[in-house]
């Protein structure tokens, strides 16, 4: 599996550390590729997008041209997993014009509605599709208060939705990379609506 993830800001480490730990658990080996430059999507089986700052992050991907690569990736039905920023990223509106949406999710939310960094809290989140809570890290977190049709909601918090999905996308506000379970990745990448994407050359993991 060829994994990339976008490395112009964020918790670019993190991220490569849980989907390997996810891939391995499926016998998969992932090959992790740090994004900063166009050319390196387009080869890529799955994508992660984590959290930072939404503002720099979408245009330094418009700068370096990797937007449009990462709308290409989705259309292809190739997964990617949006995180905190990378869920504003991803969204349709971000309700702030310094933020160039990917428009690859149809939400809006509300930036940093989860309060400053000295209101960052982590609590067990029930996710569809895991038996289990999650211990969901919530660190000036967005909220996404407005859901498009097509949007299936996974988890919520105080009646907020924290967690989507949309075809291949799936995103949450919350940082799954910052705990030692990578469940969230699994799902994005593993879940049962995905190909496998060791079962041969050229297979990609779709939703």
């Amino acid at each position: 599996m060829n994994v990339g993830v976008i490395a112009v800001q964020g918790d670019v480490s993190e991220h490569a550390d849980a989907i390997r730990r996810a891939a391995a658990t499926h016998g998969v080996d992932a090959s992790v590729t740090e994004v900063r430059d166009a050319g390196i999507v387009p080869d890529c089986d799955v994508l992660l997008m984590p959290g930072g700052e939404s503002t720099t992050i979408s245009r330094l991907l418009r700068e370096e041209g990797i937007d449009g690569e990462i709308r290409a990736h989705v259309a292809a039905g190739k997964p990617l997993l949006a995180t905190c920023a990378g869920l504003i990223v991803a969204a349709r509106d971000a309700k702030d014009d310094r933020v160039a949406t990917l428009d690859v999710l149809d939400v809006s939310v509300d930036r940093n509605a989860f309060g400053r960094q000295a209101d960052s809290f982590e609590a067990p989140l029930d996710v569809e599709g895991l038996d289990e809570p999650f211990p969901a890290v919530f660190i000036r977190a967005p909220v996404i208060d407005e859901v498009g049709e097509g949007v299936a909601v996974l988890a919520e918090w105080d009646g907020d939705p924290v967690a989507v999905k949309q075809g291949p996308v799936i995103a949450t506000s919350f940082h799954p990379e910052l705990t030692a379970d990578s469940r969230i990745h699994d799902l994005a990448f593993f879940g049962q609506d995905h190909a496998d994407p060791d079962a041969g050359d050229g297979e990609e993991a779709r939703a």
